[in-house]
């Protein structure tokens, strides 16, 4: 107990005791002590009662009403009382301040922000740029359904993934030739917050990458042509002086060749939504690349395959073979030689299965791995330029395995190699033909 609130309390206890020793007193000078005891009792509990209504009335009023100055362990109360309402009036005056502060945040936003309730799905406040991107009004649409006012946007299912709902683009019904980015994000138990964003220029933007990248790419095949034509014209046995010369020429004019063909690759796969699928027999794909490392290797490197799965893929079979292969090319060009290589095909839990690329070379140190998919992006730029690299495999691989719904995993130590796998749900396995021929059986 405070030092002053201990006093009050001392002090009140003092008075009591002072009016039953005077009432005492009074009493025994009459020669009634036992009836003045009893009414003086009965006076301290009557003028406590009074007071236990002035507190009463004080925390049922709606004013503020200042404390009595004097002493005692009422008035303490009261001071108490006064000093606990203060501050939580200064609370809450600082939270609805924050409060007013989140929401002109929120509505000066320029993406549309909708509060959703959870199990109704009605709408519990949005803000300015939501009026504009889904055309809501207040206060009219305010408890109404969302899916109800988003009446042109097929939300239902969507809406019913709840947490598990991913990004959604699609073409708005308000703004032509708009699209707009929905995402849906559970904040508390019940209530989700949707977020929409015109998207459209950044869409139209990476448009235009496309198309200047697959324009150049392919205005680039033409004078490489000519300048392959006249390299194989020019005989180094005629000019020995020349021939170091139009030995890396050629080799740059090659390189050069490789990379506008990724770039095309690149941007046909990123043009598309979908692939053309079939069964994808793993039995012939698997000693394709075993026949395409051997080659690459020349025998500088142990190459194994294993295949455990006994099951085939869904999906194309030019793309995942251009994935695959990707895959293997890498391992082979960053593994010193005497070093070994693992290509392995295994089922997974679940019903799915990955195909795994696995090496004893160089490794890719932790800090690479977040970008090493990214298009042109080199751990180690010399050794990148010896391997004959063009810096876009990986990127091409991403893709690939994206239109096939698939995952690619990454696992690498400095000095001890690198494992790239392929996870591929179930929806992707299909039963292997029994007359399918094993990797090793497909080898001539």
């Amino acid at each position: 107990m405070p030092p002053r609130a201990r006093s009050a309390w001392f002090r009140t206890l003092g008075q009591l005791v002072l009016i039953l020793l005077a009432s005492a007193a009074l009493g025994l000078a009459i020669g009634r002590p036992w009836p003045a005891i009893t009414l003086a009792a009965l006076g301290v509990v009557a003028w406590h009662y009074w007071r236990l209504r002035r507190v009463l009335l004080r925390l049922t009023a709606r004013q503020r009403l200042a404390p009595p100055r004097s002493e005692g362990v009422w008035n303490e109360l009261d001071r108490l009382l006064y000093r606990s309402q203060s501050e939580m009036r200064a609370r809450k005056k600082r939270l609805i301040e924050m409060l007013r502060a989140y929401r002109a945040a929120a509505a000066a936003l320029p993406d549309a922000i909708v509060v959703v309730e959870r199990n109704s799905q009605r709408i519990q406040w949005f803000n300015e740029a939501a009026a504009t991107l889904f055309g809501l009004r207040y206060p009219r649409d305010l408890g109404a359904p969302l899916a109800q006012r988003l009446q042109p946007l097929t939300l239902s299912h969507w809406l019913a993934a709840g947490r598990n709902a991913e990004a959604l683009e699609v073409a708005s019904p308000w703004t032509p030739g708009a699209t707009l980015s929905l995402r849906l994000i559970p904040y508390s138990e019940n209530l989700w917050l949707l977020i929409a964003r015109d998207v459209s220029r950044l869409l139209h933007l990476e448009q235009m990458r496309r198309d200047f990248v697959a324009n150049v790419s392919h205005e680039l095949r033409t004078p490489l042509t000519v300048v392959h034509g006249y390299l194989d014209m020019l005989d180094p046995e005629e000019h020995p002086d020349w021939a170091p010369m139009l030995a890396e020429m050629q080799r740059q004019s090659q390189r050069m060749t490789q990379l506008v063909e990724d770039l095309l690759t690149l941007s046909r796969l990123e043009s598309q939504d979908s692939l053309p699928e079939e069964t994808v027999a793993m039995a012939p794909m698997l000693a394709t690349l075993r026949r395409e490392a051997q080659a690459l290797s020349q025998g500088r490197h142990e190459i194994a395959v294993e295949d455990s799965a006994g099951v085939d893929l869904w999906g194309s079979n030019k793309e995942l073979h251009s994935a695959f292969s990707n895959l293997v090319s890498n391992a082979v060009r960053y593994t010193p030689a005497g070093g070994s290589i693992r290509i392995r095909f295994h089922r997974e839990p679940g019903g799915g299965a990955a195909l795994e690329v696995a090496d004893s070379g160089y490794g890719i140190p932790a800090a690479h791995l977040p970008r090493i998919t990214e298009r042109f992006y080199r751990v180690s730029n010399s050794r990148s330029r010896e391997s004959g690299g063009t810096g876009l495999g990986l990127s091409i691989v991403k893709h690939v395995l994206n239109l096939h719904q698939a995952r690619l995993g990454i696992a690498s130590e400095v000095g001890r190699g690198s494992t790239f796998s392929c996870h591929f749900g179930a929806e992707r396995v299909r039963p292997r033909d029994e007359f399918a021929l094993s990797p090793a059986e497909a080898l001539p």
